[in-house]
């Protein structure tokens, strides 16, 4: 239940990239993937690599997926920004 709780804070800090340019590496689903990726990892280091069962979950839980989530976004924002200012490779 834990994980579900963090999958879903994730998907719901998602939906709030629509008030941003689209520079993420990936484009929306970029972020998407992103803002998963990240809930789930700060959701297993808040607890120690542990997946909280039915019973132990409580709001908290949820709580405990936004730095994550907000970072993975981010580390996909600055991935994408990086890539689009590279310079193109020159063809022969």
């Amino acid at each position: 239940m834990g994980m579900l709780a963090w999958v879903m804070m994730g998907l719901a800090l998602w939906h709030f990239t629509i008030w941003l340019p689209d520079r993420y590496w990936g484009g929306i689903v970029g972020a998407f993937i992103g803002a998963l990726i990240g809930a789930v990892i700060s959701g297993l280091l808040f607890n120690s690599f542990s997946i909280p069962g039915r019973h132990d979950t409580h709001l908290a839980t949820t709580l405990e997926a936004i730095p994550g989530a907000l970072l993975g976004m981010a580390v996909i924002y600055f991935i994408g920004i990086r890539r689009e200012q590279a310079p193109a490779p020159l063809r022969a």
